[in-house]
């Protein structure tokens, strides 16, 4: 049997781990692939291409790290209290007014999905 190579480990959006995995095609999965494409289609807040243009606003914007954005992306926070769970722990003081830039960006993206 040949041994898999892993040649690189990039954190990714629940949104894109739906879109990557249903563009494999259901019967082409194996049963962990099915339940997290299951999980996936659960738990994703926005689509595959929004998740992708929202992180790279809040890389670019509000100046996070890959990670950070990615657990924003996945949760869509709704408070400034909800994203300071997300924002290095506690560990690092951030300005109220750049919480408010971020929150003000999610909302944007949660009304393109609702309306």
């Amino acid at each position: 049997m040949a041994r898999k190579r892993v040649v690189r480990t990039q954190p990714i959006t629940v949104p894109q781990v739906k879109a990557l995995l249903g563009s494999l095609g259901e019967e082409n999965l194996d049963q962990f692939q099915r339940r997290s494409l299951d999980y996936a289609a659960k738990f994703s807040k926005i689509s595959s291409e929004s998740a992708e243009k929202l992180l790279r606003e809040l890389k670019e914007e509000a100046m996070l790290d890959e990670e950070e954005s990615v657990q924003i992306v996945n949760c869509m926070p709704k408070s400034i209290e909800e994203l300071r769970v997300f924002l290095a722990g506690g560990r690092k003081i951030i300005e109220t007014s750049k919480l408010e830039s971020i929150l003000t960006l999610l909302d944007k993206y949660r009304e393109k999905e609702e309306g």
